[in-house]
């Protein structure tokens, strides 16, 4: 297995095989017939990118090993990064470090204010934001929407969490588009599984 300069994982049709449990020539066959997506090197050799050899495995009900899918997660996040935005400095620690931890290949930015939030999505432009609505001196809500609908942040994903206990407030999230919200104390496992779904 190879990685390239943009740390695309590639195989070759020996290492094909080898995963998925035939010989060498069968792998060849596979690629010559069209049924699994490959490339040819100037040296003829052929060359399977993950994505493909995932998705050729999964239609034929393969079983997947785990070092591939965790290969995949890897080579999805590459990057991307995450802005967390909320004042309690201890949760946004304890945050950063675990997401650091399960998704290596992830920048990790912290802001602890409105100001910083705001300096950080216009320089950083980061793909995934958790924001805390109810952060001092600023309408969590307005920022959420601001984030969501203005051009100059790149549209991130954003993930609220609060801890806010109003019984209308999901009906509020709900109405600005977001798909996931937690409230505090946070489930961090729950945090990380919601972020996996948006890396498939």
């Amino acid at each position: 297995m190879s990685k390239d300069s943009s740390k695309t994982i590639v195989y070759s049709a020996l290492e094909v095989a080898n995963i998925c449990g035939v010989v060498n020539q069968t792998a060849i066959n596979w690629i010559r017939n069209g049924y699994l997506t490959a490339f040819s090197t100037p040296g003829g050799q052929y060359r399977v990118y993950l994505d493909d050899l995932l998705a050729f495995m999964t239609k034929r009900k393969m079983r997947v090993p785990t070092e591939l899918l965790e290969a995949s997660e890897d080579s999805s996040t590459v990057g991307k990064s995450i802005l967390i935005v909320d004042n309690d400095r201890g949760l946004n620690s304890v945050l950063s470090k675990f997401l650091t931890k399960e998704f290596p290949n992830i920048e990790v930015y912290q802001a602890f204010d409105g100001f910083e939030a705001g300096v950080l999505l216009t320089d950083k432009k980061p793909k995934y934001v958790i924001l805390d609505v109810n952060l001092p001196g600023v309408n969590g809500f307005n920022l959420c929407k601001r984030i969501k609908e203005s051009d100059e942040f790149g549209k991130p994903f954003v993930f609220l969490i609060t801890s806010l206990q109003d019984d209308d407030i999901e009906e509020k999230v709900r109405s600005l588009g977001i798909r996931y919200f937690m409230r505090k104390p946070l489930n961090l496992v729950e945090v990380a599984e919601s972020f996996r779904k948006q890396f498939k």
